[in-house]
C-alpha cells in the first residue's frame, strides 16, 4: 500500500521512549499550574477572612439628635468707605 500524501506532509518519526515522556512533561507543568493557582486562592482567602474587620470611627458621638433652633440671622450692616 502506497501512502497518497506528500513526505512533506508526514508525520515524523518519534524516538521510541519519548511519547510517554511528552505527555508527562505536559501533566507536570498543568499540575503545577493548577497547584499554584489553588495555592494563591487559599492565601487570597486567608487574607480576607483576616482583614475583614468592622468599620471603626474615632469621633465622639453627638449628645442630642433633634435638630437645634437657630436664631434667626441680623441685617446684614453695610459700611462705605
Amino acid at each position: 500500500e502506497e501512502d497518497l500524501t506528500t513526505p512533506y506532509l508526514r508525520k515524523a518519526p518519534t524516538p521510541p521512549g519519548h511519547e510517554g515522556a511528552d505527555t508527562a512533561i505536559i501533566a507536570v507543568v498543568i499540575t503545577l499550574v493548577f497547584l499554584t493557582l489553588l495555592a494563591v486562592l487559599v492565601v487570597i482567602g486567608i487574607y480576607l477572612y483576616r482583614n475583614q474587620g468592622s468599620y471603626r470611627t474615632y469621633e465622639q458621638p453627638e449628645a442630642d439628635t433633634a435638630p437645634r433652633e437657630e436664631a434667626p440671622p441680623k441685617d446684614k450692616e453695610e459700611y462705605f468707605i
